[in-house]
């Protein structure tokens, strides 16, 4: 178990997370906040929600984009969002792309080039990117990283891992889920009486980048909001 472990948190949300011995984790009640370029769903208490959707897509690093210039086409060029979430232009320099909509980066492209040229019409297409994913791990079947494809669901991303092992707590399946560059949110849920009762209402859509964590052993209380590093803890613990 300790093998899968190791993999989980390299594959988890695209960072390493750094294991600590003694994590100092926020109260409940903390709440973290985000960058202006990486919002994230809201529910009507203005906090991040579980049961929200986020449907454009933001750039990651990594992602390749192919930049088109209507009326100057020496200005064409194909460009890559670096490690660092900027990317580099021609004539301009470094501005940054990740977290950012295409629609957001485009209207950033029109403001940046309309130092050298007047009114650029700029179209931006997004020429590869990594397929959007999510990670099981802990007590099921198969733990491991799997393509997120369409509207998925926590249980029925549960029974695309292979479904609950014997040892399986699944009264308290946790979620994890990258809410800013520093914070992670966690929520416990218990699968077990969703199904027992087949009420699904309670059941959560899976996002991008979202781990879930099959304990085998009870899940203490967990603070809401907990930094990246932390999350490692809650891995080994359970």
């Amino acid at each position: 178990m300790s093998t899968i472990k190791v993999v989980i948190q390299s594959l988890l949300f695209g960072i390493a997370f750094c294991v600590s011995a003694t994590p100092v984790f926020p109260q409940a009640s903390a709440t973290p906040s985000t960058r202006n370029d990486q919002q994230v769903a809201v529910n009507q208490k203005g906090e991040p929600g579980f049961s929200d959707r986020i449907k454009r897509y933001r750039l990651n690093d990594g992602d390749i984009l192919e930049l088109t210039f209507e009326f100057s086409p020496e200005f064409n060029q194909v460009v890559t969002v670096q490690p660092d979430g900027y990317i580099v232009l021609r004539d301009i320099g470094d501005i940054a792309a990740s977290g950012q909509t295409i629609p957001q980066l485009t209207s950033a492209l029109q403001t940046a080039y309309s130092q050298i040229l007047y009114k650029p019409a700029i179209s931006v297409v997004l020429k590869d990117f990594e397929k959007p994913y999510f990670v099981a791990g802990g007590q099921v079947e198969h733990p491991g990283k799997y393509d997120l494809r369409g509207a998925t669901t926590l249980v029925q991303a549960i029974t695309m891992a292979g479904g609950f092992t014997e040892k399986s707590k699944h009264s308290q399946v946790m979620l994890f889920r990258r809410v800013s560059e520093q914070w992670t949110e966690a929520r416990v849920f218990d699968v077990k009486k969703m199904l027992n009762t087949k009420s699904l209402a309670e059941d959560p859509y899976i996002e991008p980048g979202d781990m879930l964590f099959v304990p085998q052993n009870n899940v203490s209380k967990i603070a809401r909001y907990i930094p990246h590093s932390g999350v490692g803890y809650y891995l080994n613990r359970y």
